[in-house]
């Protein structure tokens, strides 16, 4: 029976996603996390057939130090944690789960986009203070400009599975999509124009990433970018937070270059006390959530169980 070590699995399951799929294969030990450095992560992983990481480094000196090393599952589709290419010349494939969040992750750009819209939590929090709708001279009031989204444009920046979803339910939405990918070509059932970046972003009044962080997006968004946008326009970033410069962003929203940003990755995660997004004017982050509903951890689950499965029966799918 095979050893399978998890050396960070406490956010696919916090307590409400068992690991029996998985537990199932071999004899399991999860960790919650191991952020103690290299000395802890080789303690744990040094006797794994199976190593499985969401996070956590697997560098050259962690593989070598595992002589029984034979798989390394990641439990997210970005496995840039892993040394790939050492791991490889040792002949020790590495799995991914390729597709998990399209829903879910688009789910949670329309969810910050009808925030910034009109922006309901605020509006209902002020209900209930003291000298809030009950003391109010009007039978109505809104703190915040309140926009429709019908007739107004989103430009989706990389428009692959999650950017191609997010222009479907902005099209219910009544609103016009227009998507910029260097990959990409136009797409007959989508009801979208394909243009260049910089048309793209003076165009939008959503602007919506959906880009890996590879060496030609990384900062992708920076001050230049931001002049091109609407001073209405509004961003929205829940694919990389390497995308965006942050200071620059920060700069932008507190002079009103660009009317907001809704935020749910950060370049490094969790953010110094001192990131200037966290006081920077009209900005909403959330702690990197678009993925984690419930539905979407037990994909994750249920697929990390599938490629284990695969490699034990010789035949390992979604190497990367």
């Amino acid at each position: 029976m095979k050893t399978i070590v998890c050396l960070d699995g406490y956010t696919l399951n916090p307590g409400d996603n068992p690991w029996d799929p998985i537990a199932n294969q071999g004899n399991f030990t999860c960790y919650d996390r191991s952020t103690d450095g290299p000395e802890q992560i080789i303690e744990r992983a040094k006797t794994a057939h199976i190593l499985i990481t969401n996070k956590t480094p697997i560098t050259q000196e962690i593989i070598d130090c595992c002589p029984s090393l034979e798989c390394i599952a990641v439990l997210a589709t970005g496995y840039n944690v892993v040394d790939v290419d050492y791991a490889k010349a040792k002949q020790i494939p590495v799995m991914n789960v390729p597709v998990y969040g399209t829903d879910t992750v688009a789910e949670m750009v329309f969810a910050h986009i009808t925030h910034l819209a009109r922006n309901v939590a605020t509006n209902s929090d002020n209900v209930r203070d003291e000298l809030g709708w009950t003391n109010n001279v009007d039978w109505t009031y809104w703190l915040n400009p309140q926009i429709e989204l019908a007739g107004k444009t989103i430009g989706i920046i990389g428009f692959g599975n999650i950017g191609q979803r997010v222009g479907e339910i902005a099209t219910a939405f009544k609103m016009k999509v227009l998507a910029h990918d260097e990959y990409a070509q136009s797409l007959p059932n989508y009801q979208h124009t394909m243009l260049d970046l910089d048309s793209v972003l003076a165009q939008a009044d959503f602007v919506s990433l959906h880009c890996p962080a590879l060496p030609a997006t990384m900062n992708l968004m920076n001050a230049q970018k931001f002049e091109l946008m609407k001073p209405t326009a509004f961003l929205i970033n829940t694919s990389r937070g390497q995308l965006v410069v942050e200071e620059e962003l920060a700069d932008a929203l507190n002079v009103g270059r660009i009317a907001g940003a809704a935020l749910d990755t950060l370049w490094q995660e969790p953010p110094r006390a001192d990131n200037p997004l966290l006081t920077a004017k009209n900005c909403t982050i959330t702690p990197h959530i678009a993925w984690a509903t419930l539905d979407a951890r037990q994909r994750i689950m249920n697929m990390v169980a599938d490629n284990i499965r695969s490699f034990l029966n010789g035949t390992p799918q979604n190497t990367v």
